[in-house]
């Protein structure tokens, strides 16, 4: 059963920038895809970004610009770094992985196989 360890986050203030890290231990698969996705209060969990293991990336719309997703696959791990951050960006970040598909942040909840706990993100 695969395990995804997060880490990063905190609080900063607006126009800062965080670094997200999650590693994934045990997936079965070689080729996957791994993303971040993030919860408030107002929304429903949406995507933020993800990256397939040919390092292939794809960004929600208000990530663009702002936010890079890279990943080592020797280590298994993908790192989100957030620049420019606002208030709105506010919110618990959480890893998934899914296996082979369209490897996309705007998947639904329901595509991908496992969550990590999560890490929190505070912009004020």
């Amino acid at each position: 059963q695969v395990q995804l360890v997060e880490s990063g986050g905190g609080s900063v203030q607006a126009g800062g920038s965080l670094r997200l890290s999650c590693a994934s231990i045990g997936y079965t698969y070689s080729d996957y895809c791994m993303a971040w996705f993030r919860q408030t209060p107002e929304k429903e969990r949406e995507g933020v970004a993800a990256i397939d293991s040919f390092l292939d990336a794809d960004y929600a719309v208000f990530a663009k610009g702002r936010f890079s997703i890279s990943r080592d696959n020797g280590k298994n791990m993908i790192v989100l770094q957030m620049n420019n951050l606002k208030p709105e960006d506010t919110g618990m970040y959480v890893c998934t992985v899914r296996g082979a598909g369209r490897c996309s942040a705007q998947r639904q909840r329901s595509d991908w196989e496992a969550w990590g706990q999560g890490t929190q993100v505070t912009v004020s």
